[in-house]
């Protein structure tokens, strides 16, 4: 097993040595649009995937779907790499999120009544369920028979979004449904690293980062919308590193972000205060919720200081390439929208 952690990590490092540079994606930045934005990205590892989206789309489209493409076939490479074993099963983990945000994306479009191929181009077919289960799901004339289909083929997010969907047909409020799919999937994941190992170990600390973020972004948003403390509970992801469930409560029942923020900064986002003072005056959590994101990103990237003969190079390197394509994500609709390249500089993180 050794030896599969120590050629994993080996090829982890390769391929993280060709994620962009500060100074790669700072050049970017520079760009005065998106045409030429695309140009300087074909003569960066994105070379082929751009010249793909080119012959099928132009402008922002053009970006994003090369993004997509590239961030999955890059993580079906790693789970050739990884293979079955241990190092697959724990891709598999990361890699499941991107079936629970798909789904969740085509349950949104379905909700908008959005084009099946508007739906189609936000997909990042990353995780188990490919590009043909997606097309089918998409074909389905609402959410009640997207999650039909989904129980059909008997794959398990049908079972949350059954139990839930009852719910959601009363109040029209999708975000039931998402909340029973990030349930699930926390959960699942997490009993799957129960056993204590050290791998394991490395995995649970990530997902369960994960899951107090989560809940201080869902703490914000119900404190900003004046939400009932009993309702906010029933929001909450159960299994974080910091906050149990009573912890949560507590917090949901206070009555601005000041004092949300105030006490937090015994623990380890104590840096939210760092950025309270604008953000407070202006209520735009949006400030918040970055710092955070830029938190669980750094927290996953620094797994490449761990043990190499770990899981911890396949942590390291997924948070990694996440962020790259999150970077150029937001270059590339900062082009769109004029924003000025000081503001823009200050929006990426850099690992």
């Amino acid at each position: 097993m050794k030896m599969d952690y120590g050629y994993i990590n080996a090829r982890m490092r390769g391929m993280k040595s060709r994620l962009l540079t500060r100074r790669e994606l700072e050049d970017l930045i520079f760009k005065p649009d998106l045409e030429s934005l695309a140009s300087e990205l074909e003569k960066t590892p994105y070379h082929t995937e751009i010249l793909e989206a080119r012959s099928r789309h132009g402008g922002i489209l053009c970006i994003e779907c090369a993004l997509r493409e590239n961030f999955a076939s890059t993580f079906r490479k790693i789970q050739k790499i990884a293979g079955h074993g241990e190092a697959g099963q724990y891709i598999a983990i990361f890699l499941h999120r991107w079936d629970v945000q798909n789904i969740k994306t085509i349950l949104r479009g379905k909700n908008i009544h959005a084009t099946s191929d508007e739906i189609i181009d936000t997909i990042i077919p990353a995780g188990e369920l490919d590009e043909a289960t997606f097309a089918e799901l998409v074909k389905q004339p609402d959410a009640r028979a997207v999650i039909d289909l989904l129980a059909s083929w008997k794959i398990p997010y049908s079972a949350p979004l059954t139990r839930s969907y009852p719910a959601f047909a009363k109040s029209g409020d999708l975000a039931i449904l998402e909340n029973a799919l990030d349930k699930f999937y926390y959960l699942d994941a997490l009993e799957s690293v129960s056993a204590e190992t050290y791998n394991n170990r490395l995995i649970r600390e990530v997902l369960q980062t994960e899951i107090d973020v989560m809940n201080i972004r869902t703490i914000l948003r119900t404190i900003r919308d004046h939400v009932d403390a009993g309702e906010a509970a029933g929001l909450f992801l159960e299994g974080g590193r910091v906050f149990d469930t009573k912890a949560l409560s507590r917090l949901a029942a206070l009555h601005s972000t000041e004092d949300l923020v105030h006490e937090l900064e015994p623990t380890p986002y104590h840096m939210l205060a760092g950025v309270a003072g604008t953000a407070l005056n202006g209520q735009k959590i949006s400030v918040f919720e970055k710092e955070l994101e830029k938190y669980l990103i750094k927290k996953g990237v620094d797994s490449f200081a761990k043990d190499p003969l770990s899981v911890a190079s396949l942590i390291g390197y997924f948070w990694a390439k996440y962020n790259e394509m999150t970077n150029i994500r937001i270059i590339a609709r900062c082009k769109t929208a004029d924003v000025p390249d000081d503001f823009l500089k200050e929006e990426l993180v850099y690992v």
